[in-house]
């Protein structure tokens, strides 16, 4: 099996994000979504949330995923649920299931599959695929204080993030209604991303011979860094947004 640092440091997380899987439940539950209605988790990383989703709240869940070693950890989270997990790139099948009751997209890298950088683009882009009255779960990396460039550009070549204002300002700019947010604290960002660390530097300790422990180890020194770098400055924003009727 191939391994990666997200692979391994995601492996036993509930969440793969600084959220916990109670927060999640709380701000599904506020949609009083019934049972059968038709979600998708883009980026689903570990399964965690689209098993419970499916669990928790009855819903007709589909998983995607890019990543095969993410893609087949979710296959195994969610093994004996409901889950329909998809090793894809996102933008079609959001495309091919639309409109969805529930779009959740957390930490998601390009989730509309059009390579778009900026956050009101992206989220006019699914606001678009929701039925009207549908909610988008978004989660993102958030700067808590303005970043030093080099921090910004380093975090930033896959996609903008920005503060609370400006998700906020994104989601108003979307036409999305803001129902409700929460910000991490940073004792939540800092177990998250200390917990990967620690839990990848494990397993290099006890796989030595591992045929991709020089790749994982060279990952784990650079997100240590940037992570050490973003430190106090960085947070993860979570939006419960509606689409009006």
């Amino acid at each position: 099996m191939k391994m990666s640092f997200h692979r391994i440091g995601y492996q036993d997380l509930d969440v793969c994000n600084a959220v916990s899987i109670d927060v999640i439940e709380d701000a599904v539950g506020r949609t009083n979504l019934v049972p059968g209605a038709k979600a998708i988790d883009i980026g689903c990383g570990n399964g965690g949330v689209s098993a419970r989703l499916a669990s928790r709240f009855g819903l007709a869940v589909e998983a995607v995923e890019l990543d095969p070693a993410m893609a087949e950890l979710a296959r195994e989270r969610t093994a004996g649920t409901s889950v329909a997990v998809r090793e894809a790139q996102a933008g079609p099948v959001v495309e091919a299931g639309a409109p969805w009751d529930l779009i959740v997209c957390m930490g998601a890298t390009n989730p509309t599959g059009l390579g778009l950088l900026d956050p009101a683009p992206t989220l006019t882009h699914l606001q678009d695929r929701l039925r009207p009255g549908g909610w988008l779960l978004w989660g993102d990396l958030t700067w808590m204080r303005e970043p030093a460039t080099p921090l910004r550009q380093i975090w930033e070549l896959s996609g903008h993030y920005a503060d609370d204002a400006g998700w906020r300002a994104a989601a108003e700019a979307a036409g999305l209604e803001i129902v409700w947010a929460r910000l991490s604290s940073q004792a939540e960002f800092d177990a998250f991303s200390d917990g990967m660390v620690t839990t990848v530097r494990d397993w290099l300790a006890a796989n030595p011979d591992h045929p991709d422990h020089r790749a994982v180890a060279g990952r784990c020194d650079q997100m240590a860094m940037m992570l050490d770098f973003a430190r106090g400055v960085m947070g993860f924003g979570l939006y419960l947004l509606r689409r009006p009727i």
